[in-house]
């Protein structure tokens, strides 16, 4: 069997979905998602000029060698977008050695480890009272672990991952612009003000629920230190890049401060990035992303690096992935020993069910993935001919007096 041809596609319901179809001359084919988040035209070059013409003639069984062949081959390794392009070859392949087996990608992987997976939801409001009311739609949905996100008073703009004032909360995704928007930032007014939003969600639900909170790289270490030690009797399931991911040593000063877990790694795109900090055991979840880390083959890796130093995993699952590599986590949550939490917010919507069918599912705060061969999820191309690509940009982040600060 051999690969006779790739294609790609930009474009999805509300986000840039790259989606790679590669085919084989037995009829079957393999679909990968190489969606760079607001940087998707970057991911699909790199795969149209430069690697889906060495994929031709190969064999599409030998995903290993591939891997090796385009990570060792390069002289420019790692990177997001090398690594999106090469991470969706990789999950395209594994989709066809599922199909070719009759198996789905779980049991190609060793078999089920659990039957689900605890997914989060993402709960957010302007207020703290629309935030409470957030909290409790999404557990009368089922959901037992809620991230929080809440509007600071006196915030001069809302921030990164809330509603705004008006809109529904219960629904919300974050909104990117055509140009960056530019926020406001005060950690003081954050600090002071996030503890009593703790204190009154577990006044409200009870210790039961599964509390997680993404600081988005906003604080200092020193402050980020005060701020866990601070918030430890709230119990929370995770605090979420309390610092820039790039200074891992803050994340030493962090651990000796506090006992409040840590998950950080949604912007690693390799082993490279994060071997430190398991080995270290600085930190207590990993959030790389099957995509951005270069797919399932590398991915394996360093969940089984995790697993040596009891460090779970808590793949991202923010909008940004498309329901191709939403399942590729899917099946790696079934088979990982250290199995942590998925992040939960693109399955289910009429537009992704159209463009994207497939039969996985979730019931009552778990995601159950289907025994469908391979990675279980179709593409529409018809359906794709109704999207094209849209600029767009994460919002930048100030100051108050102007002086530019991390997102």
């Amino acid at each position: 069997m051999k690969i006779t041809s790739a294609k790609v596609f930009v474009g999805g319901p509300g986000r840039n979905y790259v989606t790679l179809k590669i085919e084989t001359d037995a009829g079957l084919y393999g679909l990968g998602d190489a969606t760079l988040h607001n940087r998707e035209t970057l991911s699909a070059k790199y795969l149209e000029d430069y690697l889906i013409p060495c994929l031709i003639g190969k064999d599409p069984l030998k995903s290993e060698d591939t891997w090796q062949y385009f990570y060792r081959g390069a002289y420019f390794r790692r990177g997001p977008v090398a690594m999106a392009a090469i991470g969706a070859i990789d999950m395209a392949l594994w989709d066809l050695k599922g199909k070719i087996a009759g198996l789905p990608v779980y049991q190609l992987l060793g078999g089920k480890s659990r039957e689900s997976a605890l997914v989060y939801a993402h709960a957010t409001g302007p207020d703290l009272d629309q935030l409470l009311d957030t909290i409790a739609h999404y557990q009368s949905q089922g959901y037992k672990a809620i991230r929080v996100q809440c509007g600071i008073p006196g915030m001069p703009t809302e921030s990164y991952g809330v509603a705004g004032k008006g809109e529904d909360s219960r629904h919300f995704l974050t909104h990117f612009d055509s140009l960056p928007k530019e926020e406001i930032w005060d950690s003081g007014k954050y600090l002071r003000y996030m503890p009593t939003v703790f204190e009154r969600i577990r006044d409200r639900f009870g210790p039961e629920l599964k509390l997680l909170h993404d600081v988005h790289h906003r604080l200092l270490p020193r402050e980020a230190a005060a701020f866990g030690k601070e918030i430890e009797q709230y119990d929370l399931f995770w605090l979420e890049d309390p610092t820039p991911a790039e200074d891992q040593s803050a994340l030493r000063l962090i651990r000796q401060h506090t006992t409040v877990p840590i998950a950080i790694g949604e912007v690693f795109n390799s082993v490279w990035d994060c071997k430190q900090l398991i080995e270290d055991e600085l930190i207590d979840f990993i959030r790389i992303a099957v995509s951005y880390g270069g797919g399932i083959t590398p991915v394996r890796r360093i969940v089984d690096l995790a697993a040596l130093h009891h460090v779970r995993t808590g793949f991202h699952g923010a909008p940004s992935h498309s329901p191709i590599s939403m399942a590729a986590q899917g099946h790696l949550n079934l088979w990982a020993p250290n199995f942590g939490i998925q992040e939960y917010l693109v399955l289910g919507t009429p537009e992704c069910d159209a463009l994207f069918p497939s039969e996985h599912r979730y019931d009552k705060g778990a995601f159950y993935v289907s025994d469908t061969p391979g990675l279980g999820v179709d593409f529409d191309e018809t359906e794709a001919g109704r999207y094209s690509y849209e600029r767009s940009y994460h919002p930048v982040v100030r100051l108050e007096d102007g002086t530019l600060w991390n997102y």
